[in-house]
């Protein structure tokens, strides 16, 4: 890269003892120099005349080539002196109230062994002061989810996607329950989560298919709407990853099912510190779990519904479909021969 950075200078300067000078050389090394790159690229590339020193049609040929060389150069010494220097680094994080600490601290445990240099602060917020905190630069990168479209001026990076679940007492009856319909939530008392962002989604589904809840409490902090369901006071509504209390009981809701998707959020085209490329590209490599079963999940990943469908018979359907008049199922029927000529099949 010397030799590059040598001929620049003659390329420059026009002039050896000049760019020698400017090296921080011996006007002989600098020739020396220059003179293997010559032999390395097969012909030479400054002419060297008293007083005339300019670059043959071959240097001009190469020069915009090797000043892109060594300014690439410049700039990978800087990314890795940048990647050497995370350690003087900080990172603050925001993640969404209510994301659950259970999952996501894991991978941030992760990253901070690997990096353990780097200074990390995680800011829990609720979604409207996490945006406003992306926009302003106070936070670097986020942890969020919210219904509908993603913001345009954020670049986002799914990472898990999660069901709403109704939480219940471990004696509820639906705590047993594979799932919990809907409308079976009609005229039950409920604990709000007051941060919760699919609120008024959600709200807004239950009022068009006349399902009533109503709320006896509510609260900022998840920890006590956890102890008001463990003590029977109502149910609730959570992600399936926030909750980690065995003292309640988690069923998922159907018809409709609720998921949200869990992304990685910075603002779209503002240059980012080392830290925060080292953390994006962790969370990328992270194995996050995604257990949205298939007939739960909305297409789009975020709030949606996709109805369980079952397949009805006709009523009475399966008792003729076992057995006719003779006794026999189908399977049976079907390997005699007068059956199939009456049936019209070959025997």
């Amino acid at each position: 890269m010397q030799q590059i950075r040598y001929f620049l200078a003659v390329a420059e300067t026009r002039n050896f003892t000049r760019a020698a000078e400017q090296c921080n050389v011996s006007q002989p090394a600098l020739t020396r120099a220059i003179k293997a790159l010559e032999a390395e690229l097969g012909a030479p590339l400054v002419n060297r005349e008293h007083r005339n020193t300019h670059l043959t049609e071959l240097g001009r040929l190469m020069e915009p080539y090797l000043r892109t060389i060594y300014d690439q150069s410049l700039s990978a010494k800087s990314a890795a002196g940048e990647f050497m220097a995370l350690g003087k680094a900080s990172l603050k994080i925001g993640v969404m109230c209510t994301i659950g600490p259970a999952l996501v601290s894991e991978f941030v445990a992760g990253f901070a062994r690997d990096f353990s240099d780097i200074d990390i602060e995680v800011r829990p917020l609720p979604l409207a002061a996490l945006r406003e905190s992306l926009s302003s630069g106070a936070l670097e990168v986020a942890l969020l989810a919210f219904p509908g479209p993603v913001d345009e001026h954020l670049h986002t990076q799914p990472l898990f996607s999660e069901r709403f679940v109704v939480t219940t007492p471990n004696d509820h009856r639906f705590a047993e329950r594979k799932l919990v319909s809907c409308r079976e939530l009609h005229g039950e008392t409920y604990i709000n989560r007051a941060h919760c962002e699919y609120f008024d989604a959600v709200s807004d589904a239950f009022a068009a298919r006349a399902i009533s809840m109503r709320q006896t409490f509510s609260s900022e902090c998840d920890e006590w709407v956890l102890a008001m369901i463990k003590a029977g006071l109502g149910i609730g509504f959570f992600p399936e990853f926030s909750v980690v209390n065995k003292s309640v009981a988690m069923t998922p809701i159907a018809d409709p099912a609720f998921a949200r998707t869990v992304r990685l959020a910075t603002v779209r085209g503002r240059p980012h510190s080392p830290a925060v490329g080292a953390f994006v590209r962790a969370a990328r490599l992270h194995r996050w779990p995604a257990r949205l079963e298939k007939e739960t999940a909305p297409a789009s990943g975020d709030l949606g519904r996709r109805p369980l469908e079952k397949k009805r018979e006709p009523r009475g359907g399966y008792q003729r479909k076992a057995h006719g008049p003779d006794g026999h199922g189908p399977a049976r029927r079907r390997k005699d021969p007068a059956y199939r000529s009456r049936a019209g099949e070959p025997a």
